[in-house]
Formats: structure tokens, C-alpha cells, sequence
């Protein structure tokens, strides 16, 4: 029942952004729409960013599975792009509501795991490397994706994600690596 639910209200969600604005919205709106209480809202969300931040997690989870590895993070990054496009609408009302972190923490949240599992499959030749670098590394290309993609909402998604994607993909093929490499100790 609770999956049922959740999923009302994204449906609710995404309806009545059809016709409003986010910062329009409120907790009354989608549960009305869906013949629920407010309560029942709180129960599953603590607000409306949060539920934004659950359809986008869900919805790009799911493209994502497959792609934490090396070899296949061009082709993750290609089905972000296409999940936008696709949700073009969504994501422009979500970039131009009240609070624009709501799209850049989603976007953090879905990319920094496939930055780090690529990260950590490179790391496997350089053993002495600490997590906590391991991390910083994921979180500087994330931060670097994520810039790009704000940049390209912003641009109003003009570029082919192909495009985008090949370039980024000649900007940063090998770089893990030489990354990880300065921070070996076995490198010093």
C-alpha cells in the first residue's frame, strides 16, 4: 500500500504541474486530488521537495542500474539525458520553482554513486588510495556533471545529449586514473 500511495501522489504531482507552477502547489493540492489526507501526505514525505526528490530517484534508478561501471558510465549519462527530455516539462517547472537545489541535489544523488562505482573500479590498481579520496574525486567529476546538465536545463536542452556526452567523455577518459595515480602512495 505504501508504494500504491507514493505513487498517487507523484501521479498528483505531475498532473497538477501541468497546470501550475511548483511553488503553487501545496500539500493540500495533491492530497486532494488524490482523496487522501494531509496526514497520510507526512507519513510517506516530509514535503513537497522530498516527494520531488522520490520520483526522481525512482524514475532513474531504474535506467541507472547497470552503468556503475567504467565501461558503461558514457551510456548512464547518455539515459540522464534522455530521462530529461523526456521529463522536459517536469524538470523545467522543478529548475524554475522556488528553490532550484531541489534539481541539483537530485541530480547529486543520482550521479555521485555512478561517478564512485567507476572510481572504485579504477581504484583496484591503486590500492593504497583512502576512501575518503576515492570520494573526493566522485564528488569533483559529479559536481563537473551535474554544473553541465544545470547548464543545458538553463540553455533550454538545445544540445544533443550525444553531443555533450562525447565531449565529456574525451574530456575525462583516463583521468580517473591519473586522478587516482596522484593520490597512491604508491605514486610518491
Amino acid at each position: 500500500m505504501s508504494d500504491l500511495t507514493r505513487q498517487a501522489l507523484a501521479s498528483a504531482l505531475k498532473q497538477l504541474l501541468q497546470d501550475k507552477s511548483l511553488k503553487d502547489i501545496t500539500v493540500k493540492d495533491l492530497t486532494d486530488a488524490c482523496g487522501l489526507n494531509r496526514q497520510t501526505f507526512y507519513y510517506h514525505f516530509d514535503d513537497i521537495p522530498d516527494l520531488i526528490e522520490w520520483i526522481c530517484v525512482t524514475e532513474t534508478e531504474r535506467i541507472l542500474k547497470d552503468h556503475y561501471h567504467y565501461d558503461s558510465w558514457e551510456e548512464g549519462f547518455r539515459d540522464i539525458f534522455k530521462l530529461i527530455l523526456q521529463k522536459r516539462s517536469f524538470v523545467i517547472n522543478i529548475y524554475e520553482s522556488s528553490d532550484p537545489k531541489i534539481l541539483m541535489r537530485y541530480l547529486f544523488r543520482l550521479v555521485y554513486p555512478l561517478l564512485l562505482g567507476v572510481v572504485n573500479e579504477e581504484a583496484i590498481n591503486y590500492p593504497s588510495v583512502s576512501r575518503a579520496d576515492k570520494e573526493f574525486i566522485a564528488k569533483f567529476y559529479t559536481d563537473a556533471f551535474v554544473g553541465l546538465v544545470l547548464s543545458w536545463i538553463e540553455d533550454g536542452m538545445k544540445e544533443d545529449p550525444k553531443f555533450l556526452v562525447s565531449h565529456l567523455s574525451k574530456l575525462i577518459k583516463g583521468t580517473f586514473s591519473q586522478a587516482l595515480g596522484k593520490y597512491s602512495k604508491e605514486g610518491e
